[in-house]
């Protein structure tokens, strides 16, 4: 994509180094070892600048083609796959998830000191892309059902999709199903049924479907050899390197093809697949979706009784969530700058981004970090991601 001066596209080049502060100002603190920061505007990139380190004590520096482990921002590209299959006729989006994938017809729902109950009505493929199938994760730890997972393994990377589909449904439902948003599991049960669906494996449908067309040479499952060097370190709390003993080994091919956390990528590689959706599910030439289809995943599904959304069991005000991102609906709420219908998300390792189609603005920021304390790390993260969309709407001045 070509890249212009900030002010060729409505940015303030003096009110983006006020940014820059930001940035440096977590970095020298020791919040983040180094930022990545990319911001797009009518379809040129405004904004690229590395901070800090990518690989701390090798001294390896920040650079724009540094890879990352993206994490839940896997979910929106499994989303989009999804979509694309639904455009071809593949489900309904109220269709059950059982009739594709069998182990889904024995589930049932947790009651506390009983038996497990049937469920009310069957999870639908709309209950997997919205967070309200009644999956969990096991860091949510506010139900059993939470520490059944992390019992069960079931973020391990040795597993193909179809044995962990099998150890997954034998375990039961936190809620009936269309009731709750709880962020979960469901985008990986999302990737094996695109997986039935297409008929291939998720790795080789997201290169052939999604990563080709889009250009996207950097996104994948894992880093080859060739690459390794440019893959971020994984920092924890003060700066300590987490190891692939604790988060699996990003530079082997696994065998669980995570499509709720398990791709890595580039700031220039998301950028491509953020363009497609600016742009309508077009980019460079490749139609992946239809723009009805794109303006209908960017839309809140939410019922009023399911807001606002809960976070690692703690609210997020403002936000209503489409399928596979969050949407802003509204931004006093939220208490950050922001327009309605804004959409975006973010990864464990706090990279994030989001889409702006009021201001026609993409912004993505990359980075390795993970905070091992909930409180800490609810606490940073909000002060980091809000602090730095202040700095990226102020530098708006057309």
């Amino acid at each position: 994509m070509d890249s212009v001066s900030p002010e060729k596209v409505g940015l303030s080049s003096s009110r983006l180094r006020r940014l820059d502060a930001r940035i440096e100002r977590y970095v020298d603190q020791g919040e983040t070892p180094g930022v990545l920061m990319l911001i797009a505007r009518h379809g040129q990139i405004a904004y690229c600048k590395g901070f800090g380190m990518m690989d701390i004590e090798a001294r390896r520096p920040t650079r724009e083609d540094t890879i990352y482990r993206i994490y839940s921002m896997s979910k929106p590209i499994i989303s989009a796959a999804a979509l694309m299959l639904y455009e071809e006729g593949r489900f309904y989006l109220d269709q059950p998830v059982a009739e594709f994938i069998p182990e889904f017809k024995d589930l049932r729902v947790y009651v506390e000191g009983g038996d497990p109950a049937p469920l009310d009505r069957p999870v639908t493929v709309h209950h997997l892309l919205t967070h309200t199938a009644g999956l969990t994760y096991d860091f949510h730890q506010s139900s059993p059902v939470d520490r059944l997972y992390e019992q069960g393994d079931l973020r391990n990377r040795d597993v193909p999709l179809r044995d962990w589909i099998k150890k997954l449904a034998a375990l039961p439902l936190v809620n009936q199903p269309g009731t709750i948003w709880r962020y979960s599991m469901a985008t990986d049960v999302l990737g094996h049924l695109v997986e039935v669906l297409s008929g291939q494996p998720l790795d080789a449908f997201l290169q052939a479907r999604i990563f080709e067309p889009l250009g996207m040479t950097d996104s994948a499952f894992y880093v080859p050899a060739e690459k390794v060097d440019r893959l971020a370190t994984l920092y924890g709390a003060g700066l300590w390197v987490i190891g692939a003993d604790l988060v699996g080994d990003y530079t082997q091919k696994p065998r669980w093809f995570s499509g709720g956390g398990g791709l890595v990528s580039t700031a220039g590689d998301y950028l491509r697949f953020c363009e497609m959706l600016r742009r309508g599910g077009e980019f460079a030439g490749e139609r992946l979706l239809g723009r009805k289809t794109v303006a209908y995943m960017t839309t809140n599904h939410l019922a009023p009784t399911m807001l606002p959304m809960k976070m690692d069991d703690k609210p997020d005000p403002g936000y209503g969530f489409g399928l596979g991102v969050n949407v802003m609906l509204d931004p006093p709420a939220a208490g950050r700058l922001a327009s309605i219908g804004e959409f975006g998300w973010g990864g464990a390792a706090y990279t994030h981004f989001w889409i702006d189609p009021l201001e026609d603005l993409i912004a993505i920021k990359m980075t390795q970090i993970m905070y091992r304390t909930p409180d800490n790390q609810q606490a940073v993260y909000r002060d980091m991601h809000t602090d730095l969309r202040t700095a990226v709407y102020q530098a708006l001045v057309d």
